[in-house]
């Protein structure tokens, strides 16, 4: 088993493709940000598309599985979302995946790998993708690599509050499709006594209440702690926003609910620790922990 360390310069990192399509000069311009902090890079892509995957499941499946056991890899970088990553979760290799707790990074699509990561008591970063990080804000990058290259906990992150109070617990979520999707399955992650964050994008206000209602229908919202919500990038149209619609129905549940973060689909991606234990306070989210 690898050491499990903060990632330092010369250390070699692998980017993946374990959902959709990615274009390749926009995955240069990420590359080249992952050689500016000094990291030595290894590509492990599918050779070629399969309709709106980046491979086929079993390649992209074998690929991801090889950045998780190759020693000399630190941690592990998604290409993009899209779509893909949840016809992985019953093929892999889950002891491999998860026996040196190499951090994933990503966010969207990957939002499934983070929740079945969890499930099996690994941290991972929901943050930029590579083909975003060269559109990244420099804030963006100081976070990410940040909290990357150290064992501190990254800086609060400041919101509107909705339903004031103080909450306290582990930071679960991600993209409200990807998490709705995995409802039945064993990769859904336990979200009692969690802060539950959440985000999306280009999806119609009805639809963003159809799936937080199918959520908490479901019983997976009546023990959480609390709720932070980021950006709903594209969720508006003429019935109205998506965030407020999300706003609303969470509200309702009657915890701590802080809006407005700088996180998801926007033009801020601001990393959080998935798994690490937060809080809501003050209007902010902090970690109380960082990623190792």
């Amino acid at each position: 088993m690898a050491e499990s360390r903060p990632l330092r310069a010369g250390d070699l990192v692998a980017i993946v493709a374990p959902s959709g399509t990615f274009p390749e000069d926009r995955l240069r311009k990420g590359e080249a940000v992952l050689l500016s902090r000094g990291y030595r890079v290894l590509r492990l892509l599918p050779r070629e598309p399969h309709r709106y995957l980046a491979g086929c499941d079993e390649e992209r499946r074998a690929l991801l599985e090889r950045a998780f056991a190759e020693p000399e890899v630190r941690a592990v970088f998604a290409a993009r979302g899209g779509y893909g990553a949840t016809r992985l979760l019953g093929i892999l290799d889950w002891e491999l995946v998860a026996q040196d707790r190499k951090p994933l990074v990503g966010f969207s699509d990957v939002t499934a790998l983070h929740a079945a990561l969890h499930v099996r008591g690994v941290r991972s970063v929901h943050g930029p993708v590579v083909t975003r990080l060269g559109e990244e804000p420099p804030d963006s990058l100081e976070r990410l690599f940040g909290l990357l290259e150290s064992d501190r906990p990254p800086p609060p992150l400041v919101g509107r509050t909705v339903v004031a109070g103080e909450a306290e617990g582990p930071l679960v979520g991600g993209c409200l499709s990807l998490l709705v999707a995995l409802l039945g399955t064993p990769h859904f992650p336990r979200l009692d006594g969690a802060i539950l964050f959440l985000e999306d994008v280009g999806e119609a206000p009805y639809r963003l209440d159809r799936m937080l209602t199918q959520l908490r229908a479901s019983g997976a919202l009546d023990r959480v702690a609390g709720i932070a919500l980021g950006e709903w990038a594209g969720c508006d149209d003429s019935t109205g926003q998506g965030g407020v619609v999300a706003e609303e129905i969470l509200a309702e549940l009657g915890r701590p609910l802080l809006a407005g973060l700088p996180f998801g689909h926007g033009a801020r991606n601001l990393a959080l620790v998935h798994g690490a234990r937060a809080r809501l306070r003050d209007g902010a989210l902090f970690h109380l922990e960082g990623l190792w």
